[in-house]
Parts: C-alpha cells; structure tokens; sequence
C-alpha cells in the first residue's frame, strides 16, 4: 500500500523525506543521499510505461494515476512511500488515488509568504509571475528539463496553494496527518516523533519508537548538514539555472534564514496576506 507525503512545492517535503527515510531505512538513522531514492516521486513516467496516453497532452497521464498505483500495489508486499506535490481529488473525472491503494498521508504545510520567497529563488520569478504561480488553480509542473519522447508523463496537477491545502485536507477516503513546517523546524523532535507515531498506527507497525534513531537522524538531516552535503556532492533535485546552463540553483538556500518579515516588501505582504486571508486565519499564520 502507498503512503503519501504530500506537500506544494518548497514547503518542506524533501526535508520530511530525508527524515523518514533516514528513520526506516538505515540501520542507524544517519542520513545520506541514495535514502532519498527510497521514497519515488508520484507522478512520474516510469510508473506509466505500458499505458497508452498522449505524450504531447500535459493531462493524459490521469487516466492511468490509478491504474498505475494498482500496478505499484501489485509489485510489492509492503509498505510503500511515495512523494507528491499533486492535489487530491479528481481532474478531467479521474481520482488522483483512492482507498483501495492508499493507506495514509502526512501533508506538510507553509506558510504561503515564504513559500513565496523560495519558490521565487527555486524557479527564477519575479514577484507578478511568482504570485500568478501560486494562484493559479490550473497549474502544474513537469520536468522541463527532462522533456523527451516521454512527453509529459511527469506531469503534477499541483492547482493553486490554497486549493493543494485544502484538498487534502477535506478529503474523507484515507487517514491523513496535517504538519506545519514551521513547527517541523521549531519543534523537530516532538513533531518527527508524532508523524512516526501517526506513520505507525496507521499501518499497524507495532514496532516501538527507537528515541535514540531519532536523535541521530535530526543531527544527520539538519539544514546545515543537507546544505553542505550538497555543496560537496550536488543535489539531483536542484534545477539548471536558466541564465546559466552550466549552473544549479542551489536547492538548500536560505532554510530558517527564510523569513518573509525581513525579504519581501510591505506591498508585497499586504497583497499576499489578502489572497490568503482565509488559509493564514485557519492555520493560525
């Protein structure tokens, strides 16, 4: 069965990745890179070979989500984590997933100012075009980069910010776990602690929390250790900068340093603050 962890882009789904993934698949907690490869990304277009869809037609992979997680299912015997940035429910009538092939979900979420600010570094916009980005409740991403005979067989319905949020959040078919990034990064160990909990029960690993694991995958896993790994080693998800092709955006850039009082202007903020008043208010942002 597949869980997810589901997050928008830049809102922290890489770090919760290099967590668990540190915590159930190594022997002592300590984090390397090749862990990451544990836990695939959902869409992507391995996971529709054999299916026939449009490569020219940015939607068309839809039609199969589920019938490539039955597929996913079918080949393995365990638990199965996978990331995704796509939004719940159903686009051109297809379900993005559904209870039969998923057992749960923990959705990390930020606050939209600063993933404003760092989708901006990430993909290179301006402030119009990073607003429109998180606005659009049409949008999606692929692998610009990666685009070949595949097509679009990457593609990520990920909508809107808000609407990313809340499908997750009123979808009734699995059991889900709502985290906050800032409380991930304030309160790591409690809130690490309680996603392996929730991660636990609900797959009915009866297993009890090794505290001590824990330890070592927050010193292994803490941005400056993540962000110096990639300085000595890369990062497979830092994207070619367009102005330079010989040249990555570094993935790990400013981490806590993130914060959206001291980047973005006064201007800025009351345009935001006012697209998200609801959300801001629900979250207690």
């Amino acid at each position: 069965m597949i869980f997810w962890i589901a997050s928008y882009p830049k809102s922290g789904n890489t770090w919760l990745r290099a967590l668990i993934s540190s915590y159930y698949y190594s022997r002592d907690g300590v984090f390397n890179q090749d862990l990451l490869k544990k836990i695939d990304q959902f869409p992507t277009k391995k996971y529709f070979k054999g299916f026939d869809y449009d490569k020219k037609v940015a939607t068309d992979t839809c039609k199969f989500w589920i019938k490539a997680q039955e597929k996913i299912n079918a080949n393995i015997n365990e638990l199965k984590f996978f990331k995704t940035h796509n939004a719940f429910g159903k686009l051109n009538n297809y379900d993005f997933t559904n209870r039969q092939n998923s057992i749960g979900c923990i959705y990390v979420v930020r606050d939209p100012r600063n993933v404003f600010t760092s989708l901006k570094n990430h993909y290179q916009l301006n402030d119009d075009q990073a607003i429109k980005w998180m606005t659009n409740d049409k949008n999606y991403i692929y692998y610009i980069q990666k685009f070949d005979e595949n097509g679009f067989s990457d593609f990520q319905f990920i909508s809107s910010w808000n609407i990313n949020y809340q499908s997750w959040k009123i979808q009734k078919k699995i059991p889900i776990k709502f985290i906050k990034y800032e409380d991930l990064q304030n309160q790591t160990y409690y809130v690490f602690k309680e996603v392996i909990k929730f991660i636990n029960e609900t797959t009915n690993n009866q297993e009890k929390i090794n505290k001590d694991k824990i330890k070592t995958v927050l010193k292994t896993t803490s941005f400056e250790k993540l962000k110096q790994n990639e300085i000595d080693h890369g990062f497979s998800e830092a994207v070619t900068s367009k102005e330079d092709k010989k040249k990555k955006i570094p993935f790990f850039n400013l981490g806590p340093k993130n914060d959206w009082r001291e980047i973005i202007s006064d201007d800025l903020k009351v345009k935001l603050e006012s697209i998200f008043e609801k959300d801001l208010k629900e979250l207690s942002y």
